[in-house]
């Protein structure tokens, strides 16, 4: 907020939104704007559709009075489309502005097969979807897109992919709304936003079931290895979209394994659903990719269970490390292999090389959204970007409000 007396009508949705003031009286309380200006700019956001009253609140007065009408976000007014690729799979959805589900597809995409076919089979997944949930192509507001590799924010583009061959710097962003707007022809470009998969997932998780953590670590580990970190509800990225890319950190266990980005002795090339699947494929047992890896752990598989556990503790150890840089309050582990054995694993080193003090209130827990977290994220992505304040004025003023 730019301070008292100068809120926007941004700034009053977001106090709505956050449920830091939901009446007319708490408004002019926090912003110290009169009455009839407060009035003015909810009226602006009355009219966008942004807004709607619900029930009476309590009494302001402690001399009784009418109960005070309270102020809600208006979820009903837009959808959000959101995606989640893996390097063989996809799953895509259809989210209400508070991120409840409203349709949702999952089937095979490779990303192998290049950014214009698979993004070109997003944009018919979402028009089918949309046709499922009952809404138009008009009543979109936005796209979030989790995808498997480093993601310069500020572009919207995938830098330097290890498992996305032919995606590097491809504007992922335009294609995807061509794609859409291909299947549905809506009246405006949508704004289209991409992150990596492990950002979203965390994003999801920490606003679904952990808001008050203040450092909160989510830890991927399906076919690769990566960690999305939130701290004080906001995804930590680094200067250019590499943080938490800890797959490729080196690791003497690793050193004659040859990983897929080109070097040599990488954690992923030894520690994730991949090298699972390829170390019980050399022993005969039926596995080509961390989602086998998966189901053979679900179903008891005892050789997937030790080999998964062995590759908890090497990703623990390298946790250890993390947890003391950062002393998370929350550390999630997500992904193919997020079952018993490898949690263990990682409990089992993590434990015994992080110092006590690290530790002392760090929950190790398994995701609780599950494949749906990075839709949730990517979702909450997408609203967060279009509802904050300084958007809002632009949106306002593109709308005549």
């Amino acid at each position: 907020m730019t301070g008292r007396g100068q809120a926007s009508a941004g700034d009053l949705l977001e106090l709505v939104r956050t449920g830091r003031a939901t009446t007319r009286g708490a408004l002019q309380q926090v912003t110290g704007m009169s009455r009839a200006t407060v009035g003015q700019r909810l009226e602006r956001l009355f009219r966008a559709g942004w807004l709607r009253e619900g029930a009476g609140g309590p009494v302001d007065s402690p001399l009784g009075g009418r109960p005070s009408i309270t102020l809600e976000f208006d979820d009903a007014h837009a959808v959000v489309l959101a995606a989640d690729l893996d390097t063989r799979h996809a799953r895509a959805a259809v989210l209400t502005l508070t991120g409840e589900i409203l349709a949702e597809h999952s089937g095979t995409l490779v990303v192998e097969d290049g950014p214009d076919t698979v993004l070109g089979e997003l944009g018919g997944w979402f028009a089918e979807l949309l046709v499922k949930a009952g809404h138009g192509a008009e009543e979109v507001c936005g796209i979030g897109l989790a995808v498997p590799g480093p993601v310069d924010s500020e572009t919207g583009l995938v830098v330097q992919p290890p498992i996305m061959p032919g995606w590097d710097g491809y504007d992922i962003r335009g294609r995807l709304a061509r794609a859409f707007a291909e299947r549905t022809g809506p009246p405006g470009t949508v704004p289209v936003l991409v992150d990596n998969d492990a950002n979203l997932m965390a994003y999801g998780e920490q606003r679904t079931g952990h808001r008050d953590c203040s450092a909160f670590v989510l830890v991927k580990v399906s076919t690769g290895i990566g960690a999305g970190v939130v701290v004080d509800g906001s995804i930590f990225r680094g200067v250019d979209g590499g943080a938490g890319d800890i797959g490729h950190i080196r690791i003497p266990e690793g050193a004659e394994s040859l990983c897929r980005c080109g070097s040599y002795g990488c954690l992923a090339a030894v520690a994730s659903g991949g090298a699972v699947a390829r170390r019980l494929a050399e022993a005969g047992v039926r596995a080509a990719s961390g989602s086998d890896v998966r189901d053979l752990l679900a179903s008891g598989h005892p050789e997937a269970a030790a080999l998964a556990r062995e590759a908890g503790r090497l990703v623990g150890d390298v946790l250890a490390t993390v947890v003391t840089l950062l002393n998370p309050g929350v550390l999630m582990i997500a992904g193919d292999l997020a079952g018993t054995p490898f949690l263990t694993g990682v409990r089992e080193l993590l434990y015994q090389r992080a110092l006590p003090r690290s530790t002392a209130r760090l929950d190790v827990v398994t995701s609780t959204l599950g494949e749906r977290a990075g839709l949730v994220g990517a979702g909450a992505l997408v609203v967060e970007h279009l509802y904050a304040p300084e958007r809002v004025e632009e949106r306002l003023l593109a709308l005549g409000v």
